[in-house]
């Protein structure tokens, strides 16, 4: 049975992400990005942004976004490839552990404001996370999580803001089936949410914060909230290779608001082919996790990785 959380322990939690995005405040030296063009949007240091034609008015299914993907959310909406190693969820019987990712959005439609670069979304979004046993002669499947959304995004200025909904479906994988047999539960997870989420960018400093609300679950003793915020960092210049950093806290009342650390870190490189469109992103990053497992079907499992991978963006 969950037991419940003092209240000075949710209070805890909330600040976690408050208190991150201070102590990395306090130590970047944010440099304001490069002027635009007249009439084009100002490039992004989080590495998203529109195309210079459709920053104003109404645009049907238009180029790039106006929120950037959170660099260390496990479920961010980038793809990527990552070896991981450690203390993962005991039923795998797992020491080294391939991850990959795929995951991709479209805007269906975007009302740009006056200024540049400002505007409201709708978009679609999709991935499909998955984990591998590497340790098995044929990279057993653990685990994959399926997941779909429909984001509503906005921007002003350095302010930006995602409130979504969206459906993550969890299943572990026919070879682990077959290997670990009755010995693993099949908590058979999946549920829709809403999330609220807001993000302030402060030159090569971004610091968020939202919630998500569980709307339907399975299993049906899932408790509701999810607390979630972080920070990152950019260092170099917003056009080609800079140092990130990057800090993402999640804590859920299912777990007693115990939070769930994501740390990654590396060099990225924004692609610009044109400067009027929005950029390709490539980067390599090292990573630390600690918390209660980010594998959907293992959520009851605590987990302790390291490793480093590959993360694309468009």
């Amino acid at each position: 049975m969950t037991q419940r959380p003092s209240r000075a322990r949710a209070a805890r939690a909330v600040l976690l992400p408050a208190r991150a995005a201070a102590l990395a405040a306090a130590i970047a030296a944010a440099a304001p990005p490069p002027a635009a063009a007249d009439g084009a949007p100002p490039p992004l240091r989080c590495g998203t942004g529109i195309h210079a034609g459709e920053a104003s008015g109404w645009v049907w299914l238009p180029q790039g976004d106006v929120f950037c993907p959170l660099i260390a959310d496990p479920k961010g909406t980038r793809s990527h490839l990552t070896y991981l190693r450690g203390e993962l969820p005991a039923d795998t019987g797992a020491r080294n552990v391939g991850s990959v990712g795929i995951a991709d959005g479209m805007g269906l439609v975007r009302v740009g404001r006056s200024a540049p670069g400002d505007g409201v979304q709708l978009g679609i979004e999709a991935g499909v996370f998955a984990q591998f046993d590497l340790g098995t002669r044929s990279a057993d499947l653990l685990n994959s999580d399926w997941v779909i959304g429909f984001p509503i995004t906005f921007r002003v200025g350095g302010l930006s803001g995602r409130l979504r909904v969206w459906h993550q479906s969890s299943h572990l994988g026919d070879e682990f089936l077959a290997r670990a047999g009755a010995e693993v539960t099949n908590e058979g997870l999946s549920f829709e949410a809403v999330e609220a989420m807001f993000s302030q960018e402060l030159g090569a400093f971004r610091a968020y914060a939202g919630v998500e609300y569980l709307l339907d679950a399975t299993p049906s003793t899932l408790d509701p909230v999810v607390l979630h915020g972080g920070a990152e960092l950019r260092l170099g210049p917003v056009r080609g290779p800079r140092l990130v950093a990057a800090l993402d806290v999640k804590a859920a009342e299912q777990r007693g608001f115990e939070p769930a650390y994501s740390a990654r870190a590396g060099v990225e490189i924004a692609h610009w082919s044109s400067p009027a469109h929005p950029p390709r992103v490539i980067a390599v990053l090292a990573e630390y996790y600690e918390g209660p497992s980010p594998f959907g079907q293992f959520f009851t499992d605590q987990s302790r990785t390291f490793g480093f991978g590959f993360h694309f963006q468009r």
